[in-house]
């Protein structure tokens, strides 16, 4: 099989070939596939370590292990290679190094050369098939010898060169180290206890002796060449651990490893005549003898290395050479050093040592003079190229070739060659160029260097002529190349539309004319790193902060390279040494000059500064304030000893990153902690503990080493947990007289930063108390006060617990000491193993109970499920129920609740129902018993007698491109294929549910289930045997008017959740049960419940809210929520996080605040929107007023919302009866909402909604409105009988009329909605239904009324009117932005605290905004400026943004919506900031383009009304919309299903730019893509699909 990879990935192909766990740091992430299985079928573990990956490789059971390292980290990893060297836990293992430097040199080797000594087996490739070929044969020598080995190749010539390579089949692979041999290989003779363990001076006499038999060496070598020669046998590529090539009367012979010595072998076979050689070098350690390999004939012997040991006066593997020939007088021997600094190894510099008869005894290979090769070297059907830019397009090209070569330099520049028949290529960059192409011009100076190595009359191909450097022409000038415009239908080789230039203007150019690029910024990936933690210190301490350390650096992780120590805390611990005594003397200065004598108001100002910069007790604002009133006088300043800066107190602190943590003395953290100056450290932490292993590997504890010292503060914090928590910890370190440390935790997942991975990876590790949330304050502890503070909430729940049974427990083991000895000896090796038994019997025994009761006395059966939207549960439970009816055992779970894999072989009849998640994935709960099946072999396990039957449910036009078609239904496949490899007998033949058929996965599951029932021998089973369903009105009917036993629910402290009935009641009060989905599959495989918490959403028309209103949800965001206010796209607060026990506490506050949940949610009449900023100022009263009385017409009447939550006791007995004049019983179909609309602004989406009513102004009054209905978003994605739809007008209606209508029109969807499908009882589906003319008729006769024609109106947009506008009575508005609606503190924004400060004073109102911001109401002319500062404080008043950011806006989504499919609110930032930049660059940074994102097709953020929307539809994938309207009146359509982020921006960023190009003027976007042919233009909901 051909494979078409680049050295390293080969290097990892190999690797992963004949390993059980692959460990590798983000430097060499790039190397591996996603996943992958070794030649014996079993999964490779690959393990990310940020730490060194040789440290992570000893393994107790010998496990196959191989480390992927770049050869920066090799030094760090010496002491490891001894230890593995040294210790049997070392056999297996092979270390495979990218050998090279951080420039673009050919190679260094200087690293590898360092770890020579260290033991380990030293093994060298020298092209991408030996990185591939070695890799394999490495791993099979190490286990052969019992010995470590490295693997090393050329970081840049091997490494960076992409070409074909032949790989091994797993059969054939099997031959060459079988499975046997591996296990024979783990079993370790265990040592003889009764011996004493050798010290470690015997094993170094041990070792001494062993060298100095020299049996060791040569059978390492011996076994080498021995898998070296089955593996030709096998592939018919020969390797040897040394090889001469040349003549065999050859008087010099170059000695060179890897890469150089293919180059210098290419050349040699040039040279056939002349009495020259190579000595390639494969196995470097051990060395073999060369002098039997060399001819007897040799002169001279020229070493070639690319390593350089600036210690020694000779370089390694000269030195290696020489003490092997030191008999043989005769023999020259010289050191030739390339790469490490030089770029290539020409083959004429190869020719030049050849023809060169007096080298001198050190040289550089490029310092050679170069001598012309005889023939021609490279073939003549042969074509060589270099590009610069068009990546994407590079490697189509080459691989289009029999024969391909492609060296990356760099981003930008590639440098190939090809051919149509087989040919060897030689290894070095391309000098003369049949074709350079420039597809890129942002570079100049690549673009000359390119065109200089185009071959003289070659060929230059260019798509701007005139963007060429002034140095590129006179270049092409020089060689008469040929200048061709690209065209991008041909290929490279066959461009032919030439281009006339002016040569001879060109040839008096100057070739050093090169525009000066400026350098991009360095370490911006790191620097985004430190950025919320540094935003934060400078929003906390301003003008007083102090970062002493990482001085001009871009980031700490990538200090300044000419002064790297100054990222060091001994560099900023020093300085601050410096300042303290600085100030120290400069006090003592001042204390001189007050002595002296001062004017009288001179001496009292600076004498109260003196007074409190010595006092112990005073404030750091009593002292600035001091210092301020000082420097305000400049007569005084000029008369101090020393700058006026000194007058402050600065809060210093040293940054710092985890890299601090791995040795606590040698990185000066010990220095500053035992030296108690008052400095602060933030280190900030990177690493992900959200796994065992991981937290196994975590590094020293800087916290508990601080700790000890007693008088050091310390805090331990996590920003994506607790903001406040960190902005406490800040505060308090700077207010310590003393060494502070503030433990920052900031995981960085893969090898992007990206903040929502940060995000999850952050929640997980502190639920899970890998990363504890503490602080340690010393201050306190003099007080009388607790020091140690305990902030994880889970921590110190369980502790709490504990804590209550330690008491109890003490006295037990009082009585019964011996019980303690063995609880202690037992506990961790048997705990998990006993509640799993316990979990298990008790499974057993109540499906036994029930079998019993239940009279069961037929064949076994075990039902199975994997459901994440609970289709295939409720089948499974059905399946379930129906076989318990007929006598059947039944067992019914999730099928990650089946613990144990093996006990399959116990069980006799198997069904699993399993749905499709994502990406053809398993659904959550299904995932690690798929894991545990997919990992057995046939043998593993006895299925012999299990027979099993599996349904499948998924979507066959989910993932619609034919490539994609493998995902529908595929974990139903999997299953059904694992289970009959291991020998499972299939009851039925796989059933297969598709959403798409006529009643979705329904039709094929009756097709299936009569045919499972049969086989099992069951009859007579069928729909009639199931309990009735219960319907949502029948449960509305029995819930006594929305009562339900939700209040005896919230007693149940035994979960955290409630029961599905009362969580659909839950919503009429305003209120959804949910659970954080970051931290599911954590919290599971602990064996804990999701942490399940409620939103409760608020009722408030028109958005409107008081200053006291707002402090009340601010304070309690604080106290039972989750820290933030949500504003939401429908003008109402939302608070998350809420925990059960909280809920009725929450929701009182909100009443006594005069606002309410009551509807916000559920079958009724929800929040009414409003327009919040008229443009007529008087307007705004008269709809909200509308608005207030609508919404109190329209409101549910049952008690049941005050008894429940407000009253202190139930009604006793039932003794009001409630009745609901409007809704009756069963309450509404479905949910329904209605707004208010102000032309000419249309930000409440009046076509997106079930009712609107558009007002009719005249003069400044409110006459009437036109009345719209029937739009909606919701749809499911591909079921084309779900559409969103625009609403219809149906008229004209005067003002005194509209509350009448509005319960006309809600009636008539109440006597006419469908009760019997929720996807289809919207009230869009009942006038598509039922039609408009028939629900005119029923509301005109239900109003008493009849429409008239609509009366003119005009929408201009849909957005919000940011900035200051006027309103009445000398009243001022301002509309600010806040991104998707998130009210918290940020590090750069720190938005809540701004909007507290300012409730405490404001005497106007909050209203929120239809698009998720806000407005600051009626503010008065007397507090215009105040409110303007204010604003400008707390950076509100930031509107510097792109129309794109502006007008953009998410649901919430992840992790808490149950429905999300993909990230929204979390991810549209970071998509909008990445289309930013298409945006700008066509100069459209400041027009409005409508986008919208939902994590689901539910549409809440209203996405299919918008220009641009993105609805997701998996984890990380969402289809893309185009051509909703401007103003918000036309719906968009599907443009293209499924995409992912690179997809999206190569999708979206051309047509922006084609839009700037051909837009008419004043052309919306979403018009012009209809007009451009991107989309057709949506009529009605009932077209939406027809694409």
């Amino acid at each position: 099989m051909s494979l078409y990879v680049n050295g390293e990935q080969a290097c990892a192909l190999g690797a992963q070939r004949f390993s059980e766990r692959v460990v590798y740091s983000p430097a060499t992430a790039s190397w591996l596939a996603q996943s992958s299985t070794n030649a014996y079928g079993q999964a490779v573990k690959q393990q990310r370590t940020l730490t060194q990956p040789v440290s992570q490789l000893a393994a107790q059971d010998r496990a196959l292990s191989s480390a992927l390292v770049d050869s920066s980290s090799l030094l760090a990893s010496i002491p490891y290679l001894y230890k593995l060297a040294q210790d049997a836990q070392g056999a297996g293992v092979v270390v495979h190094v990218s050998a090279g430097n951080e420039s673009e040199a050919f190679a260094d080797y200087s690293n590898v050369m360092a770890v020579r000594q260290s033991g380990v087996a030293l093994l060298t490739s020298s092209s991408v098939q030996e990185a591939y070929d070695l890799a394999l044969i490495a791993q099979v020598a190490s286990v052969r010898t019992n010995k470590p080995f490295l693997h090393f190749f050329d970081s840049n010539r091997v490494a960076q060169e992409y070409t074909s390579i032949a790989t091994v089949a797993d059969d054939q692979l099997a031959t060459l180290l079988p499975a046997e041999e591996v296990e024979q290989f783990k079993i370790v003779e265990q040592a003889d206890e009764s011996q004493p363990a050798p010290t470690a001076y015997l094993k170094y006499q041990q070792q001494q002796q062993q060298q100095a038999s020299g049996p060791a060496g040569a059978q390492v070598t011996e076994t080498v060449q021995q898998v070296m020669d089955q593996f030709a046998k096998l592939t018919g590529r020969q390797y040897n651990t040394a090889t001469y090539t040349g003549h065999a009367d050859a008087e010099k012979v170059i000695v060179a490893m890897g890469a150089g010595a293919t180059v210098v072998n290419h050349v040699l076979k040039h040279n056939a005549d002349k009495k020259v050689g190579l000595l390639k070098i494969s196995l470097y350690r051990p060395l073999d003898d060369l002098v039997a390999l060399v001819p007897a004939s040799v002169k001279q012997l020229v070493v070639l290395e690319p390593s350089q040991d600036r210690t020694a006066t000779w370089n390694p593997l000269f030195l290696d050479v020489a003490a092997g020939f030191l008999q043989k007088d005769q023999v020259d021997l010289v050191s030739g050093l390339y790469g490490v600094t030089a770029a290539d190894v020409s083959p004429a510099a190869i020719q030049g040592i050849f023809a060169n008869a007096s080298l001198e005894r050190r040289f550089q290979v490029n310092d050679v003079q170069s001598a012309p090769i005889a023939a021609n070297l490279i073939a003549d059907h042969v074509s060589q190229l270099v590009i610069v830019g068009g990546s994407d397009k590079v490697h189509a090209f080459a691989q289009s070739f029999a024969t391909h070569q492609v060296y990356r330099v760099n981003a930008s520049v590639s440098h190939i060659r090809v051919s149509s028949k087989a040919a060897s290529l030689v290894p070095s960059l391309v000098d003369a160029a049949d074709v350079v192409v420039i597809l890129a011009h942002d570079e100049p100076a690549a673009v000359v260097d390119a065109v200089q190595r185009v071959a003289k009359g070659g060929k230059v191909v260019v798509t701007s002529e005139s963007a060429l450097p002034n140095g590129a022409k006179r270049v092409i000038a020089d060689k008469q190349a040929i200048v061709v415009e690209y065209q991008a239908k041909a290929s490279f080789l066959e461009q032919e539309q030439v281009i006339v230039v002016p040569t001879s203007e060109w040839a008096a150019l100057s070739v050093a004319d090169v525009p000066a690029v400026a350098a991009a910024p360095a370490a911006v990936q790191e620097a985004r790193i430190e950025t919320p933690y540094l935003g934060m210190l400078d929003q906390v301490f301003g003008e007083r902060l102090d970062i002493v350390n990482a001085v001009n650096s871009a980031s700490i992780w990538s200090p300044d390279a000419e002064h790297p120590e100054r990222a060091t805390p001994e560099y900023g611990y020093g300085k601050v040494l410096h300042k303290v005594q600085q100030r120290g003397r400069f006090i003592s200065q001042v204390e001189a000059l007050i002595k002296k004598g001062l004017p009288a108001d001179d001496q009292k100002l600076l004498s109260q500064w003196l007074l409190l910069a010595k006092s112990p007790s005073a404030t750091t604002k009593q002292i600035n304030e001091a210092a301020d009133a000082v420097l305000a006088k400049p007569a005084l300043v000029s008369a101090l000893p020393g700058p006026g800066h000194l007058l402050h107190v600065k809060s210093n602190w040293l940054v710092g990153s985890d890299a601090w943590a791995y040795d606590l003395g040698q990185s000066g953290v010990h220095h500053v902690v035992a030296g108690g100056e008052n400095v602060n450290m933030l280190v900030i932490d990177t690493q992900a503990y959200s796994s065992e292993e991981e937290r196994e590997q975590r590094k020293k504890d800087i916290g508990l080493y601080a700790m000890n010292f007693g008088n050091v503060y310390v805090a331990s914090v996590a920003l994506y947990s607790s903001y406040t928590g960190v902005l406490h910890a800040l505060m308090e370190a700077d207010a310590y007289n003393g060494p502070s440390i503030v433990l920052a935790y900031l995981p960085v997942v893969g090898e992007k930063w990206d903040s929502v991975a940060s995000l999850k990876e952050t929640k997980v590790s502190v639920d899970n108390g890998a990363w504890p949330l503490y602080r340690w304050n010393p201050a306190l502890e003099a007080k009388g006060k607790e020091p140690f503070s305990l902030d994880s909430q889970r921590i110190k729940k369980e502790l709490e617990d504990f804590l209550k049974r330690e008491n109890h427990f003490t006295q037990i083991v009082a009585q019964h000491p011996d019980i303690d000895r063995l609880l202690v000896s037992s506990l961790e090796a048997d705990v998990e193993k006993r509640r799993s038994e316990l979990k298990s019997k008790a499974r057993d025994d109540y499906e036994k109970l029930l079998s019993g009761l239940g009279d069961a006395n037929g064949p076994p059966l075990l039902v199975l499920f994997g459901s994440d939207n609970g289709n295939a549960e409720a089948v499974g439970k059905k399946i379930a129920a129906r076989a318990t009816s007929r006598g059947l055992q039944v067992k019914f779970m999730a099928m990650d609740d089946y613990e144990d894999i093996q006990e399959l072989g116990n069980e006799s009849n198997v069904v699993i129902l399993v749905s499709t998640a994502g990406q053809g994935e398993l659904p959550s709960n299904g995932r690690e018993f798929w894991k545990a099946l997919n990992a057995l072999n046939p043998g593993d396990i006895a299925l012999s007698e299990l027979n099993y039957g599996i349904f499948g449910l998924g979507d066959s036009h989910y993932w619609p491109r034919e490539e994609d078609a493998m995902f529908y239904n595929r974990p139903g496949k999997l299953l059904d294929a694992k289970l009959n490899v291991l020998g499972a007998n299939r009851l039925v033949e796989l059933g297969l549910g598709d959403d798409q058929d006529a009643d979705g996965f329904e039709t094929g599951l009756a097709v299936w289930e009569p045919e499972m029932w049969k086989a099992l021998g069951v009859k007579d089973v069928g729909a009639g045997d199931d309990e009735p369903k219960l319907t949502d009105d029948q449960m509305k009917i029995d819930s006594n008017y929305l009562r339900g036993t939700i209040a005896q629910d919230l007693l149940d402290e035994s979960t955290g959740a409630i029961s599905e009935i009362n969580g659909k009641l839950l919503k009429f009060h305003g209120s959804y049960g949910q659970d954080d989905r970051d931290i599911r599959e954590e919290r599971k495989k602990q064996g804990l419940e999701k942490a399940f918490s409620f939103m409760i959403r608020v009722r408030m028309p028109g958005g409107v809210s008081t200053p006291e209103q707002w402090l009340v949800m601010d304070e309690l965001a604080d106290q039972y929520a989750n820290g933030a206010i949500k504003l939401t796209t429908r003008q109402a607060f939302q608070l998350h996080g809420i925990l059960k026990k909280n809920l009725r506490s929450t929701i009182r506050g909100i009443n006594h605040s005069l606002l309410s949940t009551l509807a916000a949610c559920g079958d009724v009449n929800r929040n009414i929107m409003v327009t919040p900023i008229t443009e007529i100022p008087e307007v705004h009263a008269q709809v909200q007023e509308f608005a207030n009385d609508m919404m109190l017409h329209l409101a549910p009447q049952t008690n049941a919302y005050h008894e429940i939550w407000l009253a202190d006791e139930l009604v006793a007995g039932n003794a009001v009866q409630d009745y609901e004049p409007i809704y009756g019983p069963t309450y509404l179909p479905r949910k329904f909402k209605i707004v208010v609309a102000v032309p000419p602004n249309n930000d409440v989406d009046i076509y997106a909604h079930d009712l609107g009513f558009i007002a009719i102004v005249e003069g400044k009054q409110v006459v009437g409105y036109n009345v719209t209905v029937g739009g909606g978003m919701g749809m499911t994605h591909g079921n084309k009988k779900t559409y969103p739809r625009p609403a219809s007008i149906l008229g004209y209606v005067p003002a005194s009329a509209a509350v009448k209508v509005s319960e006309a029109v809600m009636t008539t969807q109440r006597d006419y909605g469908c009760r019997t499908n929720r996807k289809h009882a919207r009230f869009k589906y009942t006038i598509d239904d039922h039609g408009l003319d028939f629900i005119k008729e029923q509301v005109e006769e239900r109003a008493g009324l009849k429409f008239e024609e609509a009366r003119a109106f005009e929408f201009k947009d849909n957005a919000d009117r940011y900035g200051w506008t006027k309103g009445v009575d000398d009243k001022w508005h301002f509309c600010m932005f806040i991104e998707n609606g998130k009210v918290k503190d940020f590090p750069d924004f720190p938005v809540r605290t701004g909007l507290r400060e300012l409730a405490k004073w404001h005497k106007g109102e909050f209203r929120l905004s239809p698009n998720q911001h806000l407005v600051i109401a009626n503010v008065p002319e007397a507090d215009l400026e105040k409110t303007k500062l204010h604003l400008a404080k707390y950076k509100m008043d930031n509107l510097n943004f792109t129309g794109l950011r502006l007008n953009a806006m998410a649901c919430v989504a992840l992790p808490t919506c149950g429905l999300a499919m993909a990230e929204s609110e979390r991810y549209l930032p970071t998509l909008v900031g990445h289309l930013e930049q298409a945006v700008e660059e066509a100069g459209l940074r400041d027009d409005a383009i409508t986008i919208r994102m939902t994590g689901c097709p539910n549409g809440c953020a209203r996405p299919y009304v918008a220009e641009l929307a993105f609805v997701g539809k998996a984890p990380g994938a969402y289809n893309v919309y185009l051509g909703g309207g401007h103003k918000g009146e036309r719906l968009n359509k599907l443009f293209k299903e499924s995409l992912k982020e690179e997809e999206i921006l190569a999708t979206i960023k051309p047509i922006i730019k084609q839009y700037a190009v051909e837009r008419n003027p004043e052309e919306p976007f979403g018009d012009w893509v209809i007009r451009a042919g991107f989309v057709k233009k949506t009529i009605t909901g009932m077209d939406f699909h027809d694409l």
